[in-house]
């Protein structure tokens, strides 16, 4: 019960990644969008959505690891970290022109 932040925190990510995914963007820092045209919102939200999501499914498995007891921060979470912020990455910097 010690890790509960960790699927708390997960399914917040995967729901703000869905909204994202399905065009609102409106979770992400306006300084992030503010170049993003008007028809490429929906790809931006994609990207980002994306990698939102992911970063969510890997803390809530994660969690569900722990609960085995196998330290999963070097198998599961690092790696979609990094798979994730990639995805948002290549969004910001695609769609925004920048990260800022």
């Amino acid at each position: 019960m010690e890790h509960m932040l960790l699927p708390v925190l997960g399914v917040a990510l995967m729901v703000i990644g869905m909204m994202n995914i399905r065009g609102n963007v409106n979770t992400v820092h306006s300084y992030h969008r503010r170049k993003v045209r008007k028809e490429d919102i929906p790809k931006y939200g994609k990207c980002v959505g994306t990698g939102t999501l992911i970063i969510g499914i890997a803390l809530v498995l994660s969690f569900v690891v722990l609960s085995w007891n196998v330290i999963p921060m070097e198998y599961i979470f690092i790696p979609a970290l990094v798979i994730g912020l990639a995805f948002i990455l290549y969004g910001q910097i695609r769609y925004n022109h920048g990260l800022f």
